[in-house]
């Protein structure tokens, strides 16, 4: 029983009892009209997926990670809700650019068809760009990363090139290339290249000498020796590379899109920054977040699965 009220009694669940009390205060004068109910809904469903968490046998490692994760938001709608509609922090001039929480989430829910339209097209230009880079440059890392006298210059090659910033692309690429959907793929497999090339190259570099002697006693060919041995013992290293590429795609993609294109993410966000409709550019910004977060999710998940021989 008291494990029980351990886990109810918490920080986080005095958090949503207060964000509740909150909801009393009387409104204040505000530009944009705001949608409680919207606001309502998404909290009473977090803490009843966190009250579904906290009876679930889990690690409690793991419980306390969404336990700390669902009482940051609940402090940051608190402070939005007071800073808006609740004392009107804001000052008037700038309330079209702070919308309370309740209009972005109706704005949300209204243009959810719009937006995955959206998603769905940055998911598909990145997830091409990205797997074009990986596929190229671990085994490119893993032959020059195993020849030592190719790989030291090309070592030094791959640094001075990977220091250039990618955005500075960007401009090239749009004028070079026919299409601007070329021109950001081109982008992107830049972005995503030289991490996950450096990345294979230092794992190559890190793996230890005991393990190559023994596969050289065994006359292993040389296929086997990089695909069987050395790229299995360099997958942490890659997978720190491949991550940064991926983060560093994103930045990229958001980027382009925000100069030239006519769909994805970074247009929805500009599109609707341009015409001053922040509310919307703020829904864009928010969905940009959580696709980032799923996808980085489903990487990490996809890193421990693949190395779970070192657990």
């Amino acid at each position: 029983m008291n494990h029980i009220a351990k886990r109810l009694f918490t920080v986080t669940n005095g958090l949503f009892i207060i964000f509740l009390l909150i909801q009393l205060i009387p409104d204040k004068a505000y530009r944009i009209a705001d949608h409680p109910r919207y606001t309502l809904i998404f909290m009473a469903f977090l803490e009843v997926l966190l009250l579904a968490v906290s009876f679930v046998p889990k690690k409690d490692q793991t419980r306390q990670v969404l336990t700390d994760i669902a009482g940051v938001i609940y402090g940051f709608f608190i402070f939005w809700i007071l800073a808006t509609v609740k004392l009107s922090l804001v000052s008037e001039a700038k309330q079209a650019v702070f919308p309370p929480p309740g209009a972005v989430l109706d704005k949300f829910a209204a243009d959810s068809g719009k937006m995955l339209v959206n998603v769905k097209d940055s998911l598909l230009l990145i997830f091409q760009g990205y797997m074009i880079a990986v596929v190229t440059a671990i085994p490119l890392g893993l032959f020059l990363g195993w020849n030592m006298r190719v790989g030291a210059v090309a070592g030094y090659i791959s640094k001075f090139l990977s220091s250039i910033s990618p955005i500075v692309y960007i401009p090239y690429a749009i004028v070079l290339l026919p299409t601007f959907r070329s021109a950001s793929m081109f982008v992107i497999i830049v972005a995503s290249f030289w991490p996950a090339f450096a990345g294979t190259m230092s794992g190559v570099h890190n793996v230890e000498k005991r393990l190559i002697d023994s596969a050289k006693m065994l006359c292993v060919s040389k296929f086997t020796m990089l695909f069987r041995i050395i790229l299995p013992a360099a997958l942490p290293q890659i997978f720190i590379g491949c991550n940064q590429g991926l983060g560093v795609s994103f930045i990229l993609l958001v980027s382009a899109e925000m100069i030239g294109a006519r769909s994805g993410l970074g247009f929805y966000v500009n599109n609707y920054a341009n015409f001053g409709n922040y509310t919307n550019a703020l829904v864009g910004v928010i969905a940009i977040g959580i696709v980032v977060s799923c996808i980085t999710f489903l990487f990490n998940a996809a890193q421990r699965f693949l190395l779970r021989w070192k657990q």
